[in-house]
């Protein structure tokens, strides 16, 4: 028997709780990794953006695709499917908060590390990544005990409202969008201390490239202070794409932080944020798919896991979710800056392929 982290948004946590929650479904880009687990395994539940251990599911049967509705009427995009008996089942406000000291210092990711750190968010990157047994142990009978008595963690409804997500019928299919109600806006962020960290995470996103055999761009503007960053022998970043688009298009593309080319054609886009706002990297790759709908590039945005929620926000605006492509949430995932750093340091990078990206990446629904 093993434990496997099983990340549950809002919205999907209610979208679950309306269910018969005898179904714990994934996005098809799980199917892989859907295969590692058996019947008997644990799968323990997180909820994101409130950052709450909040149930255990015990695996019955499964993995299998299966493409009829459960947690939405039309168009459930939760279709590697298991199998599960819930073990336990909180409400929100009986979840129990990562940062509880109980919790934070006995978890073997969170312990000793500095609460307002990130390095310890890698570990709950994406569902269905194994847990240590000692943690899955810890966390199971952590929120058994909840069951009958333990501590209440009020949430206000309004807040909880705040952070869920909503469907959205489009022609095709429904998606998942966010409304953010207009906190932590650009003119908030403006008098903040911005420290330059872009120009270091796009020398080693153009490190990282290099090293696997890719071909690099850096913007003409930010190419000196990049290579400044980046030294070392290592091949020349191109001066230019040898690519056959109109002059619109070209001009969007050339103006993307960090391109990862092999031939003539674009495998990865990275746009690097920092302190200010989300909107010009995300608002370029909108721009690039509705120029180019039938581009076939991976997105990502790269920012700090502090400005992570606020990714997420954005990529799920409603406008972003009516591209010819599909929504931008689906074809866009967010890099954080310690997963770049991480990257960096494996040694075989040369033998790696760009698909390495996607043990890193997260999307904006779990």
């Amino acid at each position: 028997m093993a434990y496997y982290l099983d990340l549950f948004s809002p919205e999907t946590y209610e979208a679950f709780a309306r269910s018969d929650r005898n179904i714990s479904g994934f996005r098809m880009r799980h199917r892989n990794v859907a295969r590692r687990i058996n019947p008997g395994d644990k799968l323990i539940c997180y909820l994101t953006r409130l950052s709450r251990w909040m149930g255990v599911l015990e695996v019955l049967e499964g993995p299998f695709v299966d493409e009829t509705p459960v947690f939405y009427p039309e168009n459930d995009p939760f279709v590697v499917r298991f199998r599960v008996r819930p073990l336990v089942w909180l409400s929100v406000e009986k979840a129990i908060p990562i940062h509880e000291e109980r919790v934070w210092n006995e978890l073997s990711f969170t312990r000793g590390q500095s609460k307002r750190s990130s390095t310890w968010t890698g570990k709950l990157r994406g569902s269905l990544v194994q847990l240590d047994d000692s943690d899955g142990a810890f966390l199971e009978g952590l929120v058994q005990k909840q069951i009958d008595g333990g501590e209440a963690y009020p949430v206000d409804p309004n807040e909880f409202r705040r952070l869920a997500t909503h469907r959205i019928r489009r022609a095709d299919k429904d998606v998942t969008v966010t409304v953010p109600d207009g906190t932590g806006t650009e003119e908030e962020e403006i008098g903040r201390p911005e420290v330059r960290e872009s120009a270091k995470v796009q020398a080693l996103l153009a490190e990282i490239g290099s090293r696997m055999g890719m071909q690099i761009w850096v913007p003409r503007s930010d190419r000196a202070t990049v290579l400044a960053e980046w030294p070392g022998d290592h091949p020349p970043v191109l001066e230019r794409l040898p690519l056959n688009y109109d002059e619109t298009t070209l001009k969007t593309i050339e103006q993307i932080d960090v391109l990862w080319l092999k031939g003539r054609a674009i495998r990865r886009a990275f746009e690097v944020e920092h302190t200010t706002s989300v909107y010009s990297g995300i608002l370029r790759m909108a721009d690039l798919l509705a120029l180019q709908p039938n581009m076939d590039i991976r997105l990502h945005i790269v920012a700090p896991t502090a400005r992570r929620e606020k990714v997420f926000q954005e990529l799920m605006r409603p406008v972003f979710s009516l591209l010819d492509r599909g929504a931008l949430s689906e074809i866009c995932t967010y890099l954080s800056y310690d997963s770049v750093h991480e990257l960096a340091e494996q040694e075989h990078l040369s033998h790696l392929s760009d698909s390495v990206i996607e043990e890193y990446e997260e999307t904006a629904e779990t």
